[in-house]
């Protein structure tokens, strides 16, 4: 009597289709997948880059003692060492050197003394939206 072990050449092709089949079908959905990653990353909302930049500008001048250093159109130096930069050629605000906002139109700082406190204004603009904002040092 004939021994059944192993497998049969038909199986084997059909294994390789089935195989070529489920390969083929990730392919197609990985890729379109990236592609909407891609049409989403082209997308900036300027409320959230507003209110991300907000918060750690918000939360730094908010630190008791803190003095501006040196306040020029595209940065603004703090006495802790910490600097927020505007750089024009890739669009991103950065603190120190992390980017915290990308996609950014403009963003100018300017500093001037009001009832003898220190006030830094930002001019912020992304996708046409322009906000400007004072922040009082403590």
């Amino acid at each position: 009597m004939k021994s059944e072990k192993g497998i049969t050449i038909i199986s084997l092709i059909i294994y390789v289709i089935v195989l070529s089949i489920v390969i083929g079908m990730v392919a197609i959905i990985s890729g379109a997948f990236m592609d909407s990653i891609d049409e989403a990353d082209m997308y900036t909302d300027p409320i959230e880059e507003y209110t991300t930049f907000n918060s750690y500008f918000s939360e730094e001048v908010n630190h008791p003692g803190l003095e501006v250093v040196q306040c020029q159109d595209d940065y603004v130096l703090f006495s802790n060492g910490v600097q927020y930069s505007f750089i024009s050629e890739n669009r991103g605000i950065y603190k120190d050197k992390v980017k915290i906002c990308r996609n950014i139109d403009f963003c100018g700082f300017s500093q001037s003394i009001k009832n003898g406190k220190t006030v830094i204004t930002v001019e912020f603009s992304v996708d046409g939206q322009k906000r400007t904002t004072n922040y009082a040092l403590k």
